[in-house]
């Protein structure tokens, strides 16, 4: 498998690429005045409108730093009942990718309710990466915000 690896704070994370639409240079968004601070905005990708999120706001309460590494993650997220959707997340450090086999990452030991996006780890040299997913990256009240059902007019 092919991974983005990825940082929150000083940790490093792998993403699915297959999840990955594609890796942008961070963008501005529209404001979205009220929204919870771990929404950048809104931005434009070829027609459609993508909300985006900083990852290390959402994850540490911290803004993503404003890196030459930071990237805007176009990913394909699929809300319940309805078609895939593009989401904007924006991570640190995103310049990496790492081919491995999915047996080389290996259960935490550790669960955590209130990051249960924390998937199986693997070493690395001296570091530990662990892999995430989109979906269980965002709690309900996230998705709740994310690509509401349009009720017919």
């Amino acid at each position: 498998m092919l991974f983005l690896i990825f940082q929150i704070g000083n940790e490093r994370y792998a993403l699915d690429a297959a999840e990955v639409a594609v890796v942008l240079p961070p963008a501005p968004c529209k404001q979205v005045p009220e929204a919870p601070p771990w929404v950048r905005g809104i931005f434009s990708h070829d027609g459609r409108n993508v909300p985006v999120l900083d990852v290390s706001m959402l994850a540490l309460g911290t803004p993503a730093a404003a890196r030459l590494s930071t990237r805007m993650v176009l990913v394909r997220y699929m809300p319940e009942g309805q078609t895939p959707q593009l989401l904007g997340l924006i991570v640190e450090r995103a310049t990496d990718t790492l081919r491995c086999e999915v047996a080389d990452f290996t259960g935490s030991g550790l669960v955590h309710d209130n990051a249960r996006y924390l998937g199986p780890v693997m070493r690395q040299g001296d570091n530990l990466i662990q892999w995430v997913k989109v979906a269980d990256m965002l709690g309900a009240d996230v998705q709740a915000l994310l690509f509401p059902e349009e009720s017919p007019a």
